[in-house]
C-alpha cells in the first residue's frame, strides 16, 4: 500500500488512569478526554447490564476480554500489513486474528488507493482526542477508517458509537490539518470470517459530528456534576468531623 506524507502529524502521549481505567491524551500540555471514554461515560447501559444478568458477571468477563485480546492481535496483523513490515503471531489468539485481518486486506483495503497515516493519534484542541485506525484515500474521498472485530454480524443501530467515534476523529483531522475527510469508513470482521462495511459520507458524516458534539456536551456536564458532588461530600466529611 502506497504511503503520502501528504500530512505531519503530531504525536501525543496516551496515558491511562489506572483506578478509574479512563484514556486521556497529553498534546502540548493539554490533558484531554479519549473519544471512546467520552462515548463510554455518556452511553446507555441498559442493554450492557441486561447482557451480563443474562450471561453472568464471570461469564461476561470472559467474553469481553477475550474480544479484546482478539481485536488488539487483528489490529497488529492489520497495523503490519499497512506499513508493510513482516509479521505473525502463532499464539491460538493470533491464529484466531490472521484470517480475520486477512478478510478486511481482501474485502475492505482493496479500495484504499494511498494512505496517510495508521494508528494516528488525533485531537481537536481544547476538547478530545484519540486513535484512529487509518487516514487514507477510499474510493477517491479523503478518509478515516476504524477495524473492529465482532463476535456476530452488527445491525447498523447497534453501531451508532461507531459512527459517533469515526466523526469525531474526521472532525479532529479537518480541524487540526486543514483536511476535507468526506468519508468514514466502519470494517468489521467476526471469528467466522463474515465481513461487514458502513460507510457515512458527506452530509451523513455531518449529522454524526453533531450528535458527538452532543455526546461530549453531556460528558462534561457528568464530569462537573461528579466534582460539585465531591465538593458536597468534603464539606459534609469537614462537617461532621467537626472542622467547619
Amino acid at each position: 500500500m502506497k504511503k503520502s506524507n501528504k500530512y505531519s502529524y503530531i504525536q501525543g502521549k496516551q496515558i491511562t488512569d489506572h483506578e478509574t481505567g479512563t484514556r486521556v491524551y497529553d498534546f502540548q500540555g493539554a490533558r484531554l478526554p479519549s473519544v471512546t471514554t467520552v462515548l463510554s461515560a455518556t452511553k446507555n447501559q441498559n442493554f450492557l447490564k441486561r447482557w451480563k444478568a443474562r450471561v453472568g458477571e464471570q461469564e461476561a468477563e470472559r467474553i469481553t476480554n477475550l474480544s479484546s485480546r482478539r481485536g488488539t492481535a487483528m489490529h497488529k496483523f492489520l497495523e503490519h500489513h499497512i506499513q508493510g513490515i513482516g509479521y505473525d503471531d502463532l499464539t491460538p489468539i493470533g491464529c484466531e486474528a490472521s484470517p480475520m485481518a486477512k478478510k478486511i486486506i481482501e474485502m475492505g483495503l482493496e479500495n484504499v488507493e494511498e494512505y496517510y497515516g495508521s494508528e494516528v493519534m488525533l485531537h481537536y484542541p481544547g476538547l478530545y482526542a484519540g486513535s484512529t485506525d487509518l487516514v487514507c484515500m477510499h474510493n477517491g474521498l479523503e478518509t478515516i477508517v476504524d477495524f473492529k472485530q465482532s463476535n456476530r454480524p452488527k445491525k447498523e443501530e447497534w453501531i451508532y458509537d461507531y459512527y459517533m467515534q469515526i466523526s469525531a476523529y474526521a472532525m479532529a483531522h479537518d480541524e487540526v490539518y486543514g483536511s476535507n475527510i468526506r468519508q468514514g469508513v466502519i470494517m468489521i470482521c467476526t471469528p467466522d470470517l463474515y465481513y461487514q462495511e458502513f460507510k457515512l459520507q458527506d452530509a451523513m458524516l455531518k449529522l454524526w459530528k453533531h450528535r458527538f458534539l452532543k455526546r461530549l456536551d453531556m460528558y462534561h456536564e457528568l464530569q462537573f456534576d461528579e466534582k460539585e458532588q465531591a465538593q458536597v461530600d468534603v464539606k459534609a466529611e469537614e462537617f461532621e468531623n467537626g472542622k467547619t
